[in-house]
């Protein structure tokens, strides 16, 4: 058994894909009872379970609470990118692109802000701004061409 709390969501997020809906449920509302009452990371990972099982539309205002509540570090980064992404799901990639656009993104994440932002962009219609987001990201980890890339990105 593990004695921290991350190490304990770590735990259950190894062993998320194969639960049964009210189990993983279950599990995470132990989890998150472990913490103080308003503990952001509690409202982080309540509302990252329910997006994990498809009920986008319950993890929003959760992952919003989590925010305001102070979400830090690398959750923090996390929870933008899933409630940007919550919000492309369920139809209103206007919000998605407003939120992900002020987004620097993190180590942890990458450029995982800019691959949701191209696809809200798509969703929204401004495909060619999309392809551009997409191809400048890409850029960056090409051990090669990253510069021909990055120009015709910049065409886009």
């Amino acid at each position: 058994m593990t004695d921290s709390w991350d190490d304990k969501i770590a735990d259950f997020w190894a062993a998320a894909d194969g639960m049964e809906r009210e189990s993983a449920i279950i599990a995470m509302r132990n989890l998150v009872g472990e913490l103080p009452k308003h503990d952001p990371r509690g409202a982080f990972e309540w509302a990252s379970v329910h997006d994990f099982l498809g009920l986008e539309e319950q993890a929003i205002p959760l992952y919003r609470a989590a925010l305001e509540q102070g979400l830090s570090g690398a959750r923090r980064s996390q929870a933008v990118i899933q409630l940007a992404s919550s919000l492309r799901n369920i139809g209103d990639a206007e919000s998605a692109i407003a939120i992900l656009s002020q987004e620097p993104g993190s180590e942890e994440t990458g450029d995982a802000a800019q691959a949701f932002l191209a696809l809200a962009l798509r969703d929204a219609g401004r495909c060619d701004e999309a392809l551009r987001i997409a191809l400048t990201a890409l850029a960056r980890s090409l051990p090669m061409y990253a510069h021909a890339v990055e120009r015709y990105a910049a065409q886009q």
